[in-house]
């Protein structure tokens, strides 16, 4: 068998491809940003195009990167920024439209009426998601009714829908597949996560035709191939799964109680709870954390919009630094004694609040004030909300009192937030030797669908920790930092 695997970790700013060996160890990465549309407040758009020729660009490049051949390579994986929706013409594969990425608030009002009409514990009691614009549903509505002729279109058969996965896929196989995970599928609103199946009254209530729908398929599975006429070879697509649950994967999380956190555009931390589908009294979601031949294992999860996204914001926006990597050293340097408090909520607040409405805002400022303090609160805020969540998930599942907390992404590698992280939650915080979770997770499954690699249980036996970060804060300044948040989030609300 070819002894290499290919994984295209397909983010919201950037594309990545990483090139594994059978023993999993990276062998070369290419990445490349791509543009981000913000047509009005509160919208968030992507170029399909785009997104194809970071993916083209960047498989191609490791390849080269790495002195390989697509003969070489025995299986590729696909992870994705998951909730954002694509639609495309069967026929051509042209986009109908921007695709409406996950961050984008356009379906507020819609989801508001859908509340305010009392259907939200139905969703809920199939989705395990809630009625919120985060989600695929209302955008597949969205496009449906503004773009034009697309609703008539859709009901003739002659368009297609997908998460970033299913385009890609479709893509790579010259549109002989059209097909999804049951990761990818579990996020859209659409989708009973306990019967396995769309749903047939949810594509009711959203006017949503079932013939735009990709066909769900495990995580680890036959996705096609890719046409040789790309790569000068086919390679077999074989592994598939939102971007979260492939950290999670990455992660080695399979036994139910672990928990992993992903820092990336915004921060994700999923909880494993076995086969059991455990529905949340915290506000959090309950959502597929994997299906390997046929079997489901759930988890629960909390999502935070904001996180790298806000260091971006200072890089970008505000201009304080140059690189992501300086709010570290700046947030070690301010003063202890000036107690900013930044909740980021540039897109709306996620869990456990789901409030769409709320927007960014910065308290505590003084004549003291500096760019140090703004770094220090940043990287505090993706802390504290964090912590947010992990309340939640104790409430709602107990086992979860003493676990640690295995983190990844990219701000997972300032040691200053993840020792702020221990010290927040009162709990370890053990970094992965493999920092490349997510693209590893994806790797993972493309090489358990051929046999590759070893079963969940004896991968987990290889998961190496890089370090442990051990809380050093006291309990009382512990209690009246995260007090101080609190009473923070409460005033932005009101």
């Amino acid at each position: 068998m070819p002894p290499l695997i290919l994984a295209i970790d397909q983010g919201t700013t950037s594309t990545r491809a990483i090139l594994f060996d059978r023993k999993l160890e990276p062998l070369a990465v290419r990445q490349q940003e791509f543009p981000q549309h913000f047509p009005k407040p509160g919208w968030v758009e992507h170029d399909p195009e785009e997104i194809w020729a970071s993916v083209l660009a960047t498989a191609k490049g490791v390849l080269r990167t790495a002195k390989a051949k697509a003969r070489e390579v025995a299986a590729l994986g696909i992870t994705n920024q998951r909730e954002t929706v694509v639609i495309w013409d069967r026929k051509t594969g042209k986009p109908i439209h921007k695709a409406i990425v996950w961050q984008d608030r356009r379906t507020a009002e819609m989801c508001a009426k859908l509340k305010a009409e009392g259907h939200e514990p139905l969703v809920s009691q199939k989705t395990g998601l809630l009625l919120d614009p985060y989600f695929s549903g209302t955008k597949i509505a969205w496009l449906l009714d503004h773009v034009r002729n697309a609703r008539a279109r859709a009901e003739r058969g002659e368009l297609a829908f997908g998460t970033v996965d299913s385009f890609l896929i479709w893509r790579l196989t010259g549109g002989k597949v059209h097909a999804t995970d049951a990761t990818n599928a579990s996020r859209t609103l659409l989708y009973n996560i306990h019967d396995g199946m769309w749903d047939e009254d949810l594509l009711r209530l959203l006017n949503i035709p079932a013939s735009i729908l990709p066909d769900v398929r495990d995580c680890a599975a036959d996705y096609g191939v890719a046409d040789a006429e790309l790569f000068g070879e086919e390679i077999p697509i074989r592994g598939v799964a939102g971007d979260q649950q492939a950290a999670a994967v990455g992660q080695a999380c399979f036994a139910p109680g672990m928990v992993k956190s992903t820092y990336g555009t915004g921060c994700f931390v999923l909880l494993n709870t076995g086969a059991t589908a455990v529905a949340s009294q915290n506000r959090l979601l309950t959502t597929i954390a994997y299906r390997l031949d046929g079997k489901t294992s759930y988890a629960l999860e909390g999502a935070i919009f904001i996180a790298g996204a806000a260091v971006q914001w200072l890089r970008d926006g505000l201009k304080l630094v140059k690189t992501a990597a300086e709010t570290g050293s700046l947030a070690a340097e301010a003063n202890p004694q000036e107690q900013v408090y930044l909740v980021p909520a540039f897109v709306g607040l996620g869990a456990p609040h789901w409030n769409p409405e709320a927007r960014g805002a910065i308290f505590g400022l003084t004549r003291g004030t500096t760019e140090k303090e703004l770094a220090r609160a940043t990287l505090e805020s993706v802390c504290y909300q964090t912590r947010d969540l992990l309340d939640a998930m104790r409430r709602d599942w107990r086992s979860a009192d003493n676990t640690v907390l295995r983190v990844d992404g990219g701000m997972s590698a300032s040691n200053w937030t993840m020792q702020f992280l221990a010290d927040i939650l009162a709990a370890p915080v053990d970094r992965p030797k493999v920092m490349e979770t997510t693209a590893l997770g994806v790797a993972y499954l493309a090489g358990l669908a051929t046999g590759m690699v070893p079963a969940p249980e004896k991968f987990a036996k290889l998961w190496k920790k890089q370090h442990r970060f051990t809380p050093r804060m006291t309990q009382a300044l512990r209690d009246a930092k995260y007090q101080g948040w609190k009473d923070t989030v409460r005033k932005l609300l009101a």
